[in-house]
């Protein structure tokens, strides 16, 4: 059988040892699997020790299949190599190696030796198949590897931190926790069925029953919790839904935070710019008043809870459209448009503000290391987009035709009161205070926030 060789390498301004300790935390793992491939761990990440072996679940066309991978070799600080040990591969090695270089900093080397199945035939088929999307893979590894480095170099006099996390099976939940811990900090989690490790503590959001060991000893809570906005039509019964996990959620979290005898240094909670209501052309920033509505009254109530935490610094973290091919608003977007099915909402003139999911970790790890912030902040991109500049960008990276619009009418038709509020309301929102406080975005255009998404 034919064996193929790829090697991809990197410039890293971060030394070796440094490199390696980020591949050996939690989340690594989680950080480095592309969004689009949907790649499922079955159980926790393997530890780089030699024989430690890890399953994943990893998707070929449409199914699925086991990959159990071992590692196989480790020089610590310097390289270590994992090796397939039944997978959609012949043969899989690939070597991780940190090599150092000038300046401090090292090589970031990946070399993959692998064998398809069907030999001959198999490389003939679906070789160039194969090559194609382990490139895309690499380049999605190593954007990720150099902006999280980045992040945490950038923090290196601030110590690492306990954090309480809620609603951390959520698309920002699920993202956060492996960042967070791969720059070294501990996370525990919040979670509302029965803990199932040493990290998770339990609360029930509604009564208000908060387990007093969650808060003992951390610096910081990050609160994320609360009902999809867009989860499903919305019902009476529904929107109460939404409020409650909201409003109530913050409200018996907070009195748990301001009864414990250990207070954390920085409370941070999720918000929406939905609080601004229709804004139409208007520019809007952290100084413009609320809007009207179900959603900015939400807001307002969600908002208002979490300011009654005391003596410590509170931040409102105001989300835009969150882009992410694992979930949310572009995930619901991707079938229609790879079907060519896809087109502009309305008159498409509204104004959509956005922002990459990387973008949304960055700003909260931003937000809980900088003691100037507080209060609202928008998390939203610094170059905001109308609902047909969108379509077309979205078709162009998607290869795709988009001239199928969905009239205001239908929309109103197919989801209720929601199209108005989420799909044809227009919200031009800036991210003001996150500039003033030196935050740099890594995808403050619309085309490269796709692109690294969708590894186009």
């Amino acid at each position: 059988m034919s064996q193929s060789e790829l090697l991809h390498r990197l410039e890293l301004d971060s030394g070796a040892e440094e490199v390696f300790l980020w591949h050996s935390r939690p989340g690594a793992f989680e950080r480095l699997s592309p969004p689009w491939e949907q790649v499922t761990l079955d159980g926790p990440a393997a530890q780089l020790t030699p024989g430690s072996r890890q399953t994943m679940r990893v998707p070929i066309g449409p199914f699925k299949m086991n990959w159990v991978a071992e590692i196989a070799s480790v020089d610590d600080g310097r390289q270590f190599q994992d090796i397939q040990i039944r997978g959609p591969f012949s043969k899989w090695e690939h070597t991780h190696s940190m090599l150092p270089a000038g300046s401090g900093g090292c090589v970031l080397e990946d070399k993959v030796q692998y064998k398809l199945p069907l030999g001959p035939l198999g490389s003939a088929v679906a070789g160039a198949f194969v090559r194609k999307n382990l490139a895309r893979l690499f380049a999605y590894r190593h954007r990720i590897t150099t902006q999280d480095l980045k992040r945490h170099s950038a923090t290196k006099a601030v110590s690492p931190m306990d954090i309480l996390i809620t609603g951390s099976n959520g698309l920002v939940g699920r993202t956060l926790i492996p960042f967070l811990t791969t720059g070294g900090h501990k996370v525990r989690r919040l979670v509302r069925s029965k803990p199932s490790g040493t990290d998770e503590f339990q609360w029930d959001p509604q009564s208000g029953q908060v387990d007093p060991a969650a808060l003992d000893g951390v610096d910081a809570v990050i609160h994320l919790a609360g009902e999809g906005i867009a989860d499903r039509r919305w019902s009476p019964a529904q929107k109460e839904r939404i409020r409650k996990s909201r409003v109530e959620g913050t409200r018996h979290l907070v009195a748990a935070i301001n009864k414990s005898s250990h207070k954390p240094k920085t409370f941070i909670s999720a918000s929406a710019i939905g609080i601004y209501g229709e804004g139409g052309n208007d520019v809007l920033d952290e100084n413009s008043s609320p809007g009207t509505g179900f959603l900015a009254d939400v807001c307002k109530e969600w908002e208002a809870e979490s300011n009654q935490i005391e003596a410590v610094r509170s931040v409102q973290m105001r989300f835009g459209v969150i882009l992410a091919a694992g979930g949310g608003a572009l995930a619901k977007m991707l079938l229609p448009f790879k079907l060519g099915a896809g087109g502009k909402l309305g008159d498409g003139k509204q104004w959509m503000s956005w922002v990459a999911l990387d973008d949304v970790i960055g700003a909260i790890h931003h937000a809980l290391i900088t003691d100037e912030i507080s209060g609202p902040v928008n998390v939203v991109a610094p170059q905001p987009v109308r609902n047909d500049e969108y379509t077309r960008t979205l078709g162009s990276v998607l290869n795709r035709p988009t001239i199928l619009p969905m009239p205001g009418f239908a929309a109103r038709l197919a989801f209720g009161e929601m199209a108005d509020a989420l799909l044809l309301s227009s919200q031009r929102v800036l991210p003001t205070r996150l500039e003033a406080a030196q935050f740099k975005f890594h995808y403050p255009d619309l085309e490269s926030a796709l692109r690294h998404q969708l590894g186009r």
